[in-house]
């Protein structure tokens, strides 16, 4: 059977990589700029998707300028419970039945809103999408999966004077201490914030995840922030092998109890390998290789975010999926920002098929990966027979299209 675009728009998918403030409306974005008096390069989706959000970026920082306007105009309840709501229903509407929301709550802080705050208005809008949609004939007769969802919060590997009002007031209050120590600080307070919105108000944070410069800003330094997860069993997932080699994915993994890792793009790539202690470094990637193959430790791959970043991956043809594919690893396909990359799961599912001739069975595999390894915030019981329901929906729509 010929995988279909109409066959993947069907299926049931996740994304498990997915990122707010990279993923809302652009014509929310421009509702909100006016809303709240911000300046925009244009005003007009045509206007906005020619000179911010485009197909093809030049290099990292074009990428990056359409954070600084949708983290600017995210900066109340209502901007986050809206585009939270949003983006859940863009998801839903093409088949997506589970998605991990993931942002750093810190760069919404300040001195009206606190971190808590923001995880309840961002866990408000979800919330109202899933009992909507769970609510329809579809789901209540169960003809389709319902939709669920989870919440990751992101600490910084390293920030400036300009990120947020709190991490300013932070650089302030500690202007004599080393700045990794702050960095570190900084982790441990949301570790310790997402807790208790977890624990005291039943809101879905279900993973804890490190995002930002990677290269000269190693993961190790927000070890005590991942050990405070770790002990009450927050689940983990770290930006790793993206800008830096595989020492940093082998540190997520080991040093911060990485459940997942973002990207890892470079995994294979041995002459990225720094520590003159390594002699033999084809032998430790594929020993890293295998430690990840064994512990199921899986990749959250963005086909065309790491296009349009990493200039090794231009060409899909070379983007290093094609390698943990023939290893044999736990790779699920996600978007990483939806806006910022003007994709779609759906569109991002398109091009594996397309450039690396997925089977139905493979991709069954890859579907399969999404659901079993997320971070689902119900009982272990419960996520079993929701991956039975989500494979058993596969199962029929590929019955149903073989029959076309």
């Amino acid at each position: 059977m010929n995988i279909t675009r109409e066959f993947i728009q069907k299926i049931p998918k996740s994304d498990l990589h997915l990122h707010l403030d990279g993923s809302l409306r652009i014509s929310t974005l421009i509702d909100l700029a006016k809303e709240n008096e911000i300046a925009l390069p244009a005003y007009t989706e045509k206007e906005l998707k020619e000179k911010v959000f485009k197909e093809k970026y030049g290099n990292l920082g074009e990428y990056l300028e359409g954070f600084h306007y949708t983290g600017a105009v995210l900066q109340t309840e209502s901007a986050l419970d809206r585009v939270a709501y949003e983006l859940a229903i863009d998801n839903i509407e093409e088949g997506v039945r589970y998605i991990e929301v993931r942002f750093a709550p810190q760069l919404h802080q300040h001195k009206h809103l606190g971190i808590v705050n923001v995880l309840k208005a961002v866990n408000r809008g979800l919330s109202r999408a899933q009992n909507e949609f769970n609510a329809t004939a579809g789901v209540q007769n169960s003809q389709e999966p319902p939709f669920y969802y989870g919440i990751i919060v992101c600490a910084m590997r390293m920030f400036d004077y300009g990120f947020s009002e709190y991490f300013d007031a932070l650089l302030d209050v500690h202007k004599h201490s080393e700045r990794k120590w702050i960095f570190s600080l900084a982790s441990q307070e949301l570790v310790k914030a997402s807790l208790e919105a977890r624990d005291r108000f039943d809101i879905p944070v279900v993973g804890f995840d490190l995002a930002g410069q990677e290269k000269g800003y190693p993961a190790v330094d927000h070890k005590l922030a991942y050990a405070l997860a770790h002990k009450n069993f927050l689940k983990k997932t770290v930006h790793a092998g993206e800008a830096f080699g595989p020492e940093s994915i082998f540190q997520a993994i080991t040093e911060l109890y990485a459940d997942r890792i973002g990207h890892g793009v470079h995994l294979f790539n041995a002459e990225m390998i720094k520590s003159e202690e390594i002699e033999d470094k084809q032998g430790y990637v594929e020993s890293l290789v295998q430690y990840i193959g064994d512990r199921r430790i899986t990749l959250e791959v963005c086909l065309t975010s790491n296009m349009q970043t990493i200039p090794d991956f231009a060409e899909l043809k070379d983007h290093s999926f094609g390698k943990m594919r023939e290893a044999g690893l736990s790779v699920t396909f996600c978007t990483d920002n939806r806006t910022v990359s003007n994709t779609t799961v759906t569109d991002e599912i398109m091009k594996a098929v397309e450039t690396f001739d997925i089977t139905v069975k493979e991709l069954k595999n890859f579907i399969a990966y999404g659901f079993k390894r997320n971070f689902f915030p119900g009982t272990y019981v419960e996520k079993r027979n929701y991956v039975r329901q989500v494979l058993d929906a596969f199962e029929a729509t590929e019955k149903l299209f073989k029959k076309k």
